[in-house]
């Protein structure tokens, strides 16, 4: 993180914004210039008093960065993840054998007393068993139940609702520490029913869902989102409905429906507050890669390319950074160089590993879509040199994606060179409405035959 510091004869004010060798004196800049306008407009003859001087900065820095800042904290003192899904990376990372995050693993599911989850974890990991470990966990565990179940009874007998409802959910705050679900769910709804507040209700529900992403639930999750959904249009502050869009794209990418999580990411590029989930940097990647496989190369380059929100992070990061500019660039070979240390990167995320091999295939039918409009023809040679590629692989790459109708094209090996074939849009629509026609007066003749009988 950069800073800097405004002075006045009374107060100093210090500034945080990301750090950034290029895109921070742009922002800087830009928020000065909007700082002269609005000093000329108000027909300030002398700089303006440091608080409006202060309110005029704050007011630029928005309009112009749109990034979201702190005054005197720093953003990662701000939020944190939530620690059941930082255990489920560490799960992650030890299933697929580093014995670093097994360790740590370990150690955080016996600080937390998690016991269920330490059975789990034992049996997959083949950790040895140690009775004496568990018997003592399950003691500790025992003895905070007891006490957190006298305060729930206290509550209910001393004291007014508002208690109660901190009572029972600072006992199922317990359970979905120790990471026992079926208690954790029940004490959950339990709490839920306790709870009066939309804005509470929904806090409840975004909990059950990190409860279910820990465990990578999707039925149990995409449930709880749409109960949120609802408790959101009754009555849910903006704050809260800019976290769900994230936690529905979030599971939305770990279902592989690329397109619609990149939809509500781009949605919450400048408001993002999901702290909880991951950090701003693995916010963005998400963005950047299924945009990358979603959405035009004009929207690409408007909404993330250029975009600040992006250029914070991007900048920092030479491997995406390459990547994206390549394609905005078309730098085929570049792109092409770039892309196995991208799947690297996505074979190491927990919630897109599994669609590794999926994204490839599309992050490549991007690049050749892309490269082969703006060609009636061209030879195979010349493609293979862009892409930086042997004419083998490029001409099995084409065929593959021709004979699954991802590329309009086709091959002419004896002439050496790959002939675009433009889709046509009228005689689609035609085809397309003649199947469905079909489709129809099938269903209808069936359905006379019920009636008959």
């Amino acid at each position: 993180m950069k800073y800097f510091y405004i002075f006045s004869d009374s107060c100093k004010i210090k500034f945080y914004f990301p750090s950034s060798n290029i895109a921070a004196p742009r922002w800087l800049f830009a928020t000065l210039g909007l700082q002269a306008i609005a000093c000329s407009l108000l027909n300030f003859s002398h700089p303006p008093d440091i608080y409006i001087y202060a309110c005029v900065f704050v007011i630029a820095t928005l309009l112009t960065c749109r990034i979201p800042f702190q005054l005197g904290i720093m953003v990662d003192d701000f939020a944190a993840q939530d620690e059941n899904l930082r255990l489920a990376e560490l799960r992650f990372k030890a299933s697929r054998g580093d014995a670093e995050a097994a360790a740590a693993l370990k150690k955080h599911l016996v600080e937390r007393k998690a016991l269920p989850f330490y059975q789990i974890v034992a049996t997959e990991l083949d950790w040895p068993k140690d009775a004496a470990l568990q018997a003592s966990l399950e003691a500790d565990v025992t003895k905070e139940l007891e006490e957190l179940d006298a305060k729930v009874k206290d509550a209910e007998e001393n004291s007014g609702e508002s208690e109660v409802r901190e009572a029972l959910l600072a006992r199922a705050e317990f359970f979905g520490r120790i990471l026992d679900r079926p208690k954790a769910e029940e004490a959950y709804e339990r709490t839920f029913k306790a709870t009066i507040g939309i804005g509470q209700k929904i806090d409840i529900v975004l909990a059950l869902i990190r409860l279910g992403l820990t465990v990578m639930d999707f039925k149990f999750i995409a449930t709880n989102i749409t109960r949120a959904k609802g408790l959101v249009e009754k009555g849910g502050d903006w704050e809260r409905r800019n976290r769900l869009k994230v936690y529905e794209a979030t599971y939305l990418v770990s279902r592989r429906d690329i397109t619609g999580a990149a939809t509500l990411f781009l949605d919450s590029l400048q408001t993002f507050s999901a702290m909880e989930l991951f950090d701003y940097k693995k916010f963005v990647f998400y963005t950047v890669i299924t945009s990358l496989v979603s959405v035009d190369r004009p929207t690409l380059k408007a909404k993330v390319a250029d975009a600040p929100e992006i250029l914070t992070v991007v900048l920092e990061n030479e491997k995406l950074n390459n990547f994206l500019s390549a394609l905005i660039e078309c730098d085929y070979n570049k792109y092409t160089a770039t892309l196995p240390d991208i799947l690297d990167v996505i074979g190491e995320d927990r919630f897109i590993s599994v669609h590794k091999n999926y994204i490839g295939r599309e992050l490549r039918v991007v690049s050749y879509s892309q490269f082969l409009a703006s060609y009636q023809s061209v030879t195979l040679t010349a493609m293979c040199r862009n892409f930086g590629v042997g004419p083998e692989f490029m001409d099995g790459e084409l065929s593959r994606f021709i004979a699954a109708g991802r590329l309009n094209c086709k091959i002419d090996m004896v002439g050496g060179v790959v002939e675009t074939t433009r889709p046509d849009a009228k005689n689609a629509l035609y085809q397309n409405t003649i199947k469905q026609g079909d489709l129809l007066l099938n269903r209808v003749q069936k359905l006379s035959r019920v009636i008959d009988i």
